[in-house]
C-alpha cells in the first residue's frame, strides 16, 4: 500500500514579508490554514511542519500534526530546498513526499487530493503543480508560444505552464538517489507537470500578494479552510 506524507516547510526567518508562514488570512495564520486543508483533503498517511524554529512545533501540536525540527542552518537564506528536503527524507520513510507550501492559501483540499491522486496513480518520480498562461508568452525577447509572423487568437494559442510550487510532490527513492549521485534532485526521474486554477497558483511573498489573497480568498470553493 502506497505511503504518502505531506510536509510543509515553514522557515521564520523570511525577509520579504517577516515571519510569513505567521500571518494571517481571514483571522488564521498560513500555516494553521495549510494543516488544517491536508487534514480535510483525508489523502495523509501523516502530516509533517518542518522548520528550524520551535515555535512551529506548538502550532502543529495544537493542530494534531507532526513537526519536524531540521538544523538551524537549513533554516539560513543560503539553504536550498533541496537540501531541507533531503535532510526530512533520511529521517521519514515513504513512498512518496508531497510538499504543500502554506504561502499557497487559495490551494483548496480537493486541490490537494486530486493532486495526490494523480502523483500515486501517474508513476511520477516528480509532479510539478503549474498555471496553464494562455496569452503570447517571450523569452529573452523571443516567441516561446507564438511567431511574429502571424497573429492568433489567443484561444488557439499552446498554454506556457509556469511552475508555481503551490504544491509539489516526489518519489522518495528517486529523490536520495539523485542527492547522493550528486544531481538534480527537485526534476529527478520521470517529471510530470499538474495544472492548478490561477486562485491556487497564487503564492504570497510580499506584503501585496497577501493582499491580494485576502482579495480572492471569497472566489475560492467552499471545501477551503475559512
Amino acid at each position: 500500500m502506497t505511503n504518502v506524507i505531506a510536509m510543509l516547510p515553514a522557515r521564520m526567518g523570511s525577509k520579504r514579508l517577516a515571519k510569513k508562514n505567521l500571518r494571517k488570512l481571514a483571522g488564521i495564520p498560513l500555516i494553521t490554514r495549510a494543516i488544517r486543508k491536508c487534514q480535510s483533503a483525508g489523502c495523509f498517511d501523516e502530516i509533517w511542519v518542518n522548520s528550524e524554529h520551535s515555535a512551529f512545533g506548538d502550532v502543529a501540536a495544537a493542530e494534531g500534526a507532526r513537526f519536524h525540527q531540521r538544523p538551524e542552518a537549513l533554516g539560513s537564506d543560503t539553504a536550498t530546498s533541496e537540501q531541507f528536503v533531503y535532510e526530512f527524507l533520511m529521517v521519514h520513510p515513504c513512498d512518496y513526499v508531497v510538499q504543500v507550501h502554506s504561502i499557497a492559501p487559495l490551494l483548496t483540499a480537493s486541490d490537494v487530493s486530486s493532486f495526490v491522486k494523480e502523483l500515486a496513480q501517474g508513476s511520477w518520480d516528480c509532479l510539478l503543480s503549474v498555471q496553464h498562461i494562455q496569452i503570447e508568452c517571450a523569452y529573452q525577447n523571443d516567441p516561446v508560444n507564438f511567431t511574429f509572423e502571424t497573429k492568433t487568437n489567443s484561444q488557439d494559442l499552446l498554454p506556457i505552464q509556469r511552475i508555481c510550487w503551490s504544491i509539489t510532490g516526489w518519489r522518495r527513492d528517486t529523490y536520495l538517489r539523485a542527492v547522493e549521485d550528486g544531481r538534480c534532485a527537485t526534476y529527478a526521474g520521470r517529471v510530470g507537470f499538474s495544472p492548478v486554477s490561477a486562485l491556487a497558483a497564487h503564492v504570497i511573498k510580499t506584503e501585496d500578494d497577501l493582499r491580494i489573497a485576502e482579495a480572492l480568498l471569497p472566489m475560492v470553493v467552499s471545501d477551503a479552510v475559512r
